[in-house]
């Protein structure tokens, strides 16, 4: 059987899922680690990764057990909802990878808005206060804060330190993730429509 069969098409589709099943096992892990060692106390953020990871698992786990078993309908939706995944992830890892300073900077400052969980988890692990300003006379996590607050940073100057880096990382990751899932696409839609060679050659599929 030349690669490109029903054996091959199959262990490649086997394969790819099984890296998506890690991988959603790995982002519900670290998330609940950090929760765990109090890295991070946004809930929101740690249910928000958590929700991605177990998104993925079932996905993956469909996707298992729809080249395992060669079931029509099983592959079908996860062909919809991995194409749905791809368009949504590959229009994000775009928007990543092209965002200016400027943008950069309002995005940043919307996030840290929403959230004052997530203001004291940055402040107090980059050691900043306010976004644009250091509010001297309110309360804040840094370390800095205690000793004199007018030698601490804003949060704004330090996490754009970062910002434009991890979103080009998080922009290539994500890109590359996207055409993995349009190369699983492929493979259900070509895995659903050869004939399995063990089955009854005048059977449909």
């Amino acid at each position: 059987m030349v690669c490109g069969g029903f054996i091959c098409t199959k262990n490649a589709l086997c394969a790819l899922n099984i890296v998506y099943v890690l991988v959603g096992l790995l982002l519900i892990g670290v998330a609940g680690w950090g929760k765990w060692l109090d890295l991070v106390s946004s809930i929101r953020v740690v249910a928000g990764v958590i929700g991605v990871g177990v998104f993925l698992f079932v996905v993956a786990f469909v996707g298992l057990c729809g080249a395992l078993k060669h079931h029509q309908v099983l592959l079908f939706f996860y062909m919809i909802i991995l194409f749905i995944v791809f368009v949504v992830q590959f229009s994000v890892s775009c928007a990543c990878l092209a965002l200016n300073k400027e943008q950069q900077n309002r995005l940043l400052e919307v996030g840290w808005n929403k959230s004052e969980a997530t203001q004291g988890d940055l402040e107090k692990t980059l050691n900043c206060c306010g976004f644009h300003f250091v509010p001297v006379n309110g309360s804040c996590a840094a370390r800095c804060f205690h000793n004199t607050p007018m030698t601490c940073n804003t949060c704004s100057e330090s996490i754009q330190q970062y910002a434009g880096g991890v979103l080009q990382f998080v922009g290539g990751i994500g890109l590359f993730f996207s055409f993995t899932e349009i190369l699983g696409v492929w493979l259900a839609h070509r895995y659903r429509n050869i004939k399995d060679p063990r089955t009854n050659p005048g059977a449909f599929l």
